[in-house]
């Protein structure tokens, strides 16, 4: 209702400046002069209404604006003519209203100015200061908009043809700065014309008025004459004590940032205290945030563009100046959240990367005015102040890209403390892929305990919770991360590669039973491969004390597996311990590399029950014992006679075949005669075959149509005793493997076996070799007439 009402008004007016506007037209056409301010004064009074809201008040003076322009033309002509210009600004002081009266006065009054038969401070001094007759706010407002405007390039700058004698600049200096004042009184008082309901709506309708109090900051930064000394002196003073003195919330963030925007970059270097000490000033519910990003941005900017300024930034202490300002407003801000400080403090950071980025004492001084300041509030509960402290930290790794630079920062690792577990660990996350993408080297224990303690929040539970709600897929690529950033850690020196790894390990094993599993090995791997760059040097090349020594790092590597033990992690144990018995048997370590196999035993009689992982565990164990060479007799053949028991003991009978046709490698190594024993890998085959007659047995019993099982296992009996025919075992005869070979053909006959394939894939390659030279006169024992 109330915006028809806004439209019909505004409609009626501007057809009364329309009509009013075609009669002093025609006057002027006629040039009639009295009849011209007559009709202009009536179009005027179109202004005096208090019905339009601002936007619809807007547009009514737009439309007199334009007319008026007209008028000034007129009045040009006039003068022209012979009409004293004198004379025509005393007549329109005698229209009957004092709105259109002023209006008609600044219009002439510019004219006056352009003629010099007055001096332009007289004219200016009369119009700002008869204009404060009309104290409407609206009214007020768009009048002194008026004035502002027609007298624009009029004013008595130096360089422009109305500069004047001495220190005329100044007066134009002072009249913009008092229609300024007046201006932004006027804007103020508009928040009060109104009941208290529509207080938001006036609100926002003064929002959309910012540009006319705005315009004048723009025109005293465009005055020719007005140098460092005279803003410092007379323009800033007076306008921040007009930004202060109206304690008006949108007045003040608006005038702040005009400030910033329209006057130039030098003068808010050099005037930085000044500006800087108004903030605290201000009401706490002015955005004190964007005021201060604008200034520090644009600061930056500066200091981007030009390599001469930065002497400058250095010399005036600009840094410090912002961090005592940012510490005033926080203290005069009770009510300023968390979130705000933290805001302040990342802009005042960006700062200080962009300007100062070679000074890390700064950075870290940064950091440390957010430590004090959020150590008031303890651990960020709020998300939007989490996410601001990751902004924070994230913004020094994206300037420096490079961790080991971050860790410098003594103060980093305090802010992260005051997040809580899920965004520490969004942190974590952030610091070791910026490792990982930028290719960083951590090279020091000191280093690596440093950065294992920003990313806790990857490697330990927190407070004992354990990520049990966690995506499977996303914990396991987090815990990737980790592996990831243990193999990046590196030094040339064994000595403090070893220390790396002591620290990785105390950091590691704070892990908790869901996250060794996936931890443990990497680091088990970098130490085995520090091992063997060991190898190739003396046994000890660092005395008895040093730490880098293999025998001590595999004593440090068992504590350290022995720790899967008690988290149900005993398959990832059992290969471990594989592993680190390998790099002792290089080492040629007896003790150590059967006490791993101990301990590996140990873990399949105890821990492994499922059939399918005794079985895996099983051919790990018989593939690593068969490259172990650093064995005496007897060990050897303890270790051997346990696998080949286990062997026998496995659930399914096909995989007993299997496990101890395997062990029959355990007695035949291909380096040194000691480790070849024909007879009992003979003993091992039979055993195997043995078994793989009871499954036939079985299968034949159960009237299958299929013996796929015991066929296949009968094929790879007869490559195992090809493979140590060709090894050169004695013990393995033709007679032996005809046999066998006569039991694969009359199986086969019976029942569709499904292995054919594996079989004719044999026969082809008893063919080639009893082709080939060195070969043939092994394989020509075996008569070939069985697989016709």
């Amino acid at each position: 209702m109330i915006a028809d009402d806004d439209e019909k008004w505004l409609a009626a007016a501007i057809a009364a400046v329309k009509q009013n506007a075609f009669y002093m037209q025609r006057a002027i056409d006629s040039n009639n002069l009295k009849d011209a301010l007559k009709f202009s004064a009536q179009m005027l009074s179109e202004l005096r209404t208090s019905k339009l809201s601002p936007h619809k008040y807007y547009e009514l003076y737009m439309r007199v604006f334009n007319e008026l322009g007209t008028l000034e033309i007129f009045f040009k002509e006039e003068t022209g003519r012979g009409c004293s210009i004198a004379e025509l600004y005393e007549l329109v002081q005698h229209a009957g209203n004092i709105l259109p009266r002023l209006y008609l006065l600044c219009t002439i009054g510019s004219v006056y100015i352009k003629s010099k038969d007055v001096t332009t401070t007289d004219i200016l001094k009369d119009l700002v200061e008869m204009c404060r007759a009309v104290q409407h706010p609206l009214r007020g407002l768009f009048l002194r908009s008026y004035l502002a405007q027609v007298t624009r390039d009029k004013l008595p700058c130096i360089g422009s043809e109305l500069e004047g004698d001495g220190d005329a600049h100044m007066d134009a200096l002072e009249f913009v700065l008092q229609n300024f004042t007046e201006m932004n009184k006027l804007w103020v008082r508009m928040q009060h014309q109104g009941p208290s309901r529509e207080k938001e709506k006036r609100e926002k309708e003064r929002n959309e008025l910012r540009d006319l109090v705005g315009k004048n900051l723009h025109v005293l930064s465009q005055l020719e004459g007005v140098d460092l000394g005279i803003y410092r002196d007379t323009v800033l003073p007076r306008i921040l004590e007009q930004v202060v003195n109206c304690k008006d919330e949108l007045a003040q963030c608006y005038l702040m940032d005009c400030i910033i925007q329209v006057f130039p970059d030098d003068f808010h270097l050099q005037t930085l205290d000044v500006l800087l000490g108004a903030c605290p000033q201000l009401q706490p519910s002015v955005d004190i945030k964007t005021v201060l990003s604008g200034l520090m941005e644009r600061l930056s900017n500066y200091a981007a563009s030009s390599v001469e300024a930065l002497p400058n930034f250095l010399q005036v202490e600009a840094f410090s100046k912002f961090n005592y300002a940012i510490g005033k407003v926080v203290e005069a801000q009770v009510d300023l959240p968390a979130a705000g400080s933290v805001t302040l403090y990342l802009f005042l950071l960006k700062f200080t990367l962009h300007v100062y980025s070679d000074r890390l004492d700064y950075v870290d001084q940064v950091l440390g005015s957010c430590v004090t300041q959020l150590s008031a509030t303890g651990k960020l509960c709020d998300d939007k102040a989490a996410k601001q402290i990751v902004a924070f930290l994230s913004a020094p790794l994206e300037k420096y890209n490079n961790v080991v630079t971050i860790l410098k920062l003594t103060n980093y690792p305090q802010v992260m403390e005051y997040l809580d577990h899920e965004t520490n660990k969004a942190m974590a996350i952030i610091i070791v892929q910026s490792v990982l993408k930028n290719n960083t080297h951590i090279t020091t224990a000191d280093e690596v305990d440093a950065l294992f303690e920003l990313a806790k929040g990857l490697i330990k539970d927190f407070d004992g919770k354990i990520d049990n709600e966690i995506d499977e897929e996303d914990f396991q690529e987090e815990q990737n991360l980790v592996a990831r950033l243990v193999h990046k850690l590196y030094n040339d020196d064994p000595e403090e590669m070893s220390k790396i790894i002591f620290t990785v390990r105390k950091h590691i094993l704070t892990g908790g039973p869901k996250r060794l599993p996936l931890t443990i090995p990497p680091l088990v791997f970098s130490a085995l491969k520090l091992i063997r760059r060991l190898r190739g040097g003396d046994e000890n090349p660092f005395g008895d004390d040093a730490s880098a020594t293999p025998k001590k790092i595999l004593q440090l590597l068992s504590e350290t597996v022995e720790a899967l033990s008690d988290v149900s992690a005993p398959d990832v144990a059992l290969r471990l311990y594989l592993q680190c018995a390998q790099a002792a048997n290089d080492c040629e370590l007896e003790t150590v590399t059967y006490e791993f196999f101990t301990k590996a035993y140990l873990l399949y009689e105890e821990e492994i029950s499922d059939s399918k992982a005794q079985v895996t565990a099983l051919h790990l164990i018989i593939g690593t014992l068969q490259r172990m060479r650093v064995f005496n007799v007897e060990n050897r053949d303890t270790l051997t006679h346990k696998a080949t028991g286990y062997s026998a003991r496995l659930l399914r009978k096909p995989d007993q075949c299997r496990a101890i046709y395997e062990c029959a490698h355990l007695f035949w190594a291909d380096e040194g005669e000691n480790l070849k024993d024909g007879e009992r890998v003979v003993l091992c085959l039979k055993r195997a075959q043995r078994i793989a007659d009871a499954v036939q047995k079985m299968a034949n019993a159960s009237r299958g149509t299929s013996s796929t099982g015991s066929v296949a296992l009968y094929v790879e009996l007869l490559n195992k005793y090809l493979y140590f025919l060709e090894k050169g075992n004695s013990e393995v005869t033709g007679d032996t493997i005809q046999s066998l070979a006569e039991l694969v053909r009359s199986e086969t006959k019976k029942v569709e076996s499904g292995a054919e394939s594996f079989i004719n894939s044999t026969l082809r390659y008893i063919e080639f070799q009893r082709q080939q030279d060195g070969m043939s006169e092994k394989y020509e024992k075996i008569k070939m007439e069985w697989f016709e």
